[in-house]
């Protein structure tokens, strides 16, 4: 699944926590979260709109941190499609989707994104078809050798044989 399909396939899944999501999926739409949450920053620092106030630093004494109002925006609006298509990530791996509760321990981000970069399971599973829709077996790599090989089509001739030699 490409970038933009990935986009699509998340906002079009807003709220669909069923089914299946192969790791490029998930992937590319963490990407264009990351992406664009840094483009909705740099909006926000333009034209200086915070939900949450920025902290003059004691050290540098300029303004640092806050939440900018598209950034904080940005981020309200892809919550739920993220948690579905982390979901639905984990149903990919025919693990629940309550595994992401995991995340709230120290070691449970490690294991999820290990997970996450993990290749989902060939062919349906209890969450349903393939996500990238290769339910069909895969063809053998090899083909088996022939069982029998065939006999030379002229075989030479006995090099020791009773018959007398003709001379010219």
């Amino acid at each position: 699944m490409g970038f933009t399909e990935s986009i699509k396939s998340g906002f079009s899944n807003y709220f669909n926590f069923s089914g299946r999501a192969s790791r490029s999926e998930y992937w590319y739409f963490t990407l264009f979260s990351i992406i664009a949450g840094i483009v909705a920053g740099i909006v926000d620092g333009f034209i200086g709109i915070y939900m949450i106030s920025q902290t003059i630093s004691p050290m540098t004494g300029e303004l640092t941190g806050g939440t900018g109002l598209v950034e904080g925006l940005f981020n309200l609006s892809i919550l739920i499609p993220s948690l579905s298509i982390f979901w639905r990530r984990m149903h990919d791996l025919d693990k629940s989707g309550a595994w992401f509760f995991l995340l709230f321990t120290v070691i449970g981000g490690l294991l999820l994104l290990v997970w996450a970069c993990t290749k989902g399971t060939s062919g349906s599973n209890r969450f349903g078809p393939d996500s990238l829709g290769s339910d069909d077996p895969a063809p053998p790599s090899d083909p088996a050798p022939p069982s029998d090989p065939a006999p030379p089509s002229d075989p030479a001739p006995p090099a020791d044989s009773d018959e007398p030699k003709s001379q010219a």
